[in-house]
């Protein structure tokens, strides 16, 4: 009987879906859809299965995350990359929901938010993620899937 891989849940918040389009100098010019490609093949060389989804509802994440927190008791889960966008800064019930979910997520930007305006440099998910990554253009979500390979 062949096991299927653990997947890695990477999920995407506002306005991500417009990335190559949207402020270049701050998130560069590749696409969505390029960041998938590059997930999909990272996730390929340390032998996970990728999930990737982009939603501008912040109740869709919440929903995701409480998804997240059956599939990782079910053990088919390495964890979750979350790139919550602007909700990063807004969102107590995102924070609420990754506390409840108590799933292993690292919390992903694209830009150096230390490096912006003051209202993005205050995370109300980071007190409840296990790691962050930013500023590494989006060759971090490959770094933030190597991490979770070395866990």
């Amino acid at each position: 009987m062949h096991k299927s891989p653990k997947s890695v849940l990477i999920l995407n918040g506002p306005n991500l879906n417009f990335l190559g389009r949207r402020e270049p100098a701050v998130y560069g010019s590749q696409t969505l859809a390029d960041v998938e490609a590059l997930c999909l093949r990272t996730c390929s060389e340390h032998g996970y299965a990728l999930d990737f989804r982009q939603t501008n509802s912040e109740g869709m994440l919440i929903d995701w995350i409480h998804q997240a927190a059956d599939l990782q008791a079910q053990g088919v889960l390495a964890g979750v990359i979350l790139n919550a966008a602007a909700y990063t800064h807004t969102s107590v019930a995102l924070h609420d929901a990754i506390k409840a979910a108590s799933v292993y997520l690292i919390e992903l930007h694209i830009s150096n938010v230390h490096a912006r305006e003051p209202f993005r440099q205050h995370s109300f998910v980071s007190p409840v993620a296990n790691g962050v990554m930013f500023g590494f253009g989006v060759a971090g979500y490959a770094l933030a899937i190597a991490a979770l390979a070395k866990r």
